[in-house]
């Protein structure tokens, strides 16, 4: 089944219902954002699938993406909570994605 670039935006725009993004008062629109991201992912996904690489191959490009990713949101949130002169709790900010 093929899923269009809106339908994954407004998937993604679900799953912040839940866990919500502070854009604070930066100078773009959050539909915007949300379908950039998409399209600049999707691009990826189907340059992954060209690629010839084994399934596992490509799932290994996934976790480690997902972890360069995670790692700069963490280190760009304990830089804020730093600036804001609070406490870290490294485990803390990481319980929200390992399911704790």
């Amino acid at each position: 089944m093929e899923v269009t670039i809106s339908e994954l935006t407004g998937m993604l725009a679900e799953l912040e219902r839940e866990d919500p993004v502070d854009y604070g008062d930066l100078p773009f629109g959050e539909p915007e954002l949300r379908s950039l991201v998409m399209t600049a992912l999707v691009d990826k996904h189907r340059k992954l699938q060209a690629s010839g690489l084994n399934p596992g191959d490509v799932n290994l490009t996934y976790m480690l993406t997902t972890a360069l990713l995670l790692l700069e949101n963490l280190v760009l949130h304990a830089r804020l909570l730093l600036l804001q002169g609070q406490h870290i709790d490294v485990n803390a900010l990481l319980r929200k994605y390992s399911g704790g």
